[in-house]
């Protein structure tokens, strides 16, 4: 027999759970160590979080802004998607209207690893009123990671220093209108900078550095005036499309003096604020994607580049921060006073920004550094300042059937006048005139000006359905039936008398000034009769010659009789 007193499952029952609840495990050294794995994966999480880094764009058009975010995210650099690497994916840019936004992903230098989502914002207007659109970009999670590129045109260089200080107007109004919590945060952002703690020229980002390695290097002290006008977030000028440095030379005769004072101008003008400058070209990127990355700490595990200045070459000027000081812009052109131009900057910019961007006021301060540019880079004359008397051409294309349409009316117009000079004129005064290039009813003197012509160019052979013929001789005799028609209608058949006398020999007779057919046949079988005649006389004489008149023969026989 089978016993029934059987194990309680461990399933059922409360003694079974409590009493497997009373079960110890094991403890380390260290003591008992609760939830162990739920740290562990959670720094595993954060370590394939991916890091995001904020671009704000201002200044430069919509078309351009796309083509700077072209040569920042080239197609060398662009993630691939699926199994066919040869496809890229395209990301949508939306920056027609007021703020902008788009994104990259940057990759590795084996295109394999994405090392940061970048954040792209832009904004082409500098207008005071788009300042509340850039207020939410700014707080104390994205002022660490955030980076201000302002663009610059080389196409018209002489509107930089009105843009670039309503630029910095604006963002200056910005940063005042954050909370203080925000502002701590830049002030200690901005100090990370001035010594070098972050940025390009951070330990980290130097050839043969580990990861997060923050050996001290030198700091070379700032001179009076120097970073001193922080705007607390990094920034960076990019100055675009310097291939259009030529055109400066060709159409307004620059120099190196203008390129030299253009260049010292924005230098001085950046180190106030402890920015960047570059000179980047359509065809040529000039290290921006390497300065601005590193700028934002964006650093590759595979391959450290890093952008070394160049202030040599005047297209492809390069002036990272921390880099440059009063005493390098000074030595680059004699009797150039930075700090002079620095102080007056500080001044000008502590003004609210315009409402709208207007070129045409004039500096009421003579001193100030706006009107130190414009003076010494003096803009060219405007053809024409009103835009009534603009000599732009603006040409319509109208559609396919309003075309169609008054080209009918005007075929119809053409086709109706042909019809009425075709009904109006005899056809042989239309023929003669097509072939003589004159009227038929013209005086002698044209037939005679017409023979004169003939001789010097010859006769004029046509074609009319396969048959050659003198046009010349068709146009002459074109003009005898002509003049004939005429003179019967006038009372005077050609080459015969007034016909309301009767004819000798005729018997007939014209009425009313009239000829008829009858009075010209009698008129030919007059003839005819009287040539027969003298032929039957001429054949009866032997000794009369061919050719010679009858009468004359018998005159004289007569003369022989009586002689």
């Amino acid at each position: 027999m089978i016993s029934t007193s059987r194990p309680t499952s461990s399933f059922g029952g409360a003694s079974a759970i409590s009493a497997a609840r009373a079960v110890k495990r094991p403890t380390t050294k260290d003591g008992e160590k609760q939830a162990i794995w739920v740290p562990m994966l959670s720094s595993a999480s954060k370590g394939k979080d991916l890091p995001e880094k904020q671009l704000v764009v201002l200044g430069g058009t919509s078309d351009q802004q796309r083509e700077f975010l072209e040569q920042l995210n080239s197609e060398s650099s662009r993630p691939r998607y699926g199994n066919d690497r040869k496809k890229n994916r395209t990301v949508p840019i939306s920056n027609r209207y007021a703020l902008g936004y788009t994104y990259h992903d940057v990759l590795d230098a084996d295109q394999e690893d994405t090392l940061a989502r970048l954040n792209i914002y832009m904004l082409a207007n500098p207008t005071a009123a788009f300042a509340p659109l850039l207020t939410p970009l700014f707080t104390t999670k994205t002022v660490k990671d955030t980076l201000i590129i302002i663009l610059l045109d080389w196409s018209d260089p002489f509107k930089w220093a009105r843009q670039l200080r309503q630029w910095i107007r604006l963002l200056r109004s910005v940063i005042m209108s954050l909370n203080d919590e925000t502002k701590i945060e830049m002030e200690e952002h901005m100090t990370a900078w001035r010594e070098r703690k972050v940025g390009p020229d951070a330990p980290s980002t130097q050839p043969g550095a580990a990861v997060g390695e923050q050996r001290q290097m030198p700091t070379i002290p700032l001179g009076p005036g120097e970073w001193d006008e922080g705007l607390g977030i990094p920034l960076s000028v990019i100055c675009i499309q310097a291939e259009k440095i030529e055109m400066l030379e060709r159409d307004h005769g620059w120099q190196e003096d203008q390129f030299d004072f253009l260049m010292q101008w924005l230098r001085t003008v950046l180190l106030k604020h402890g920015a960047s400058l570059v000179y980047t070209a359509t065809f040529d990127s000039n290290n921006v994607r390497t300065l601005l990355h590193s700028s934002l700490s964006i650093q590759s595990l595979l391959k450290r580049d890093i952008a070394k200045h160049n202030v040599i070459d005047r297209d492809k000027i390069l002036v990272p921060p921390n880099w440059d000081s009063w005493g390098k812009i000074r030595i680059l052109k004699e009797g150039f006073d930075p700090e002079t131009l620095g102080e007056a900057w500080s001044t000008e910019i502590q003004q609210a920004p315009e409402k709208t961007l207007d070129f045409t006021m004039s500096n009421p301060d003579e001193n100030s550094a706006v009107a130190i540019f414009e003076s010494t880079l003096p803009a060219p004359p405007q053809t024409s300042t009103n835009p009534n008397t603009s000599t732009e051409i603006t040409v319509t294309v109208p559609s396919v059937q309003d075309f169609l349409s008054s080209q009918h009316a005007i075929l119809s117009t053409l086709q109706a006048e042909d019809e009425k000079g075709t009904t109006q004129r005899p056809r042989a005064n239309r023929t003669a005139s097509a072939l003589t290039g004159s009227s038929a009813t013209e005086p002698n003197d044209s037939n005679a000006n017409s023979s004169r012509m003939a001789e010097q160019i010859g006769p004029y052979q046509i074609n009319v359905n396969g048959i050659d013929f003198d046009a010349e001789e068709a146009t002459r005799r074109l003009r005898e039936r002509e003049n004939a028609r005429k003179n019967e209608e006038r009372g005077t058949p050609s080459g015969l008398s007034t016909p309301t006398k009767r004819r000798e020999g005729s018997g007939a007779t014209a009425e009313d000034g009239k000829p008829s057919n009858e009075a010209m046949s009698a008129f030919f079988a007059n003839l005819i009769k009287k040539g027969a005649g003298a032929k039957a006389n001429g054949s009866a004489s032997p000794t009369k010659e061919r050719g010679s008149p009858a009468p004359d023969r018998g005159r004289e026989r007569e003369r022989e009789r009586t002689g």
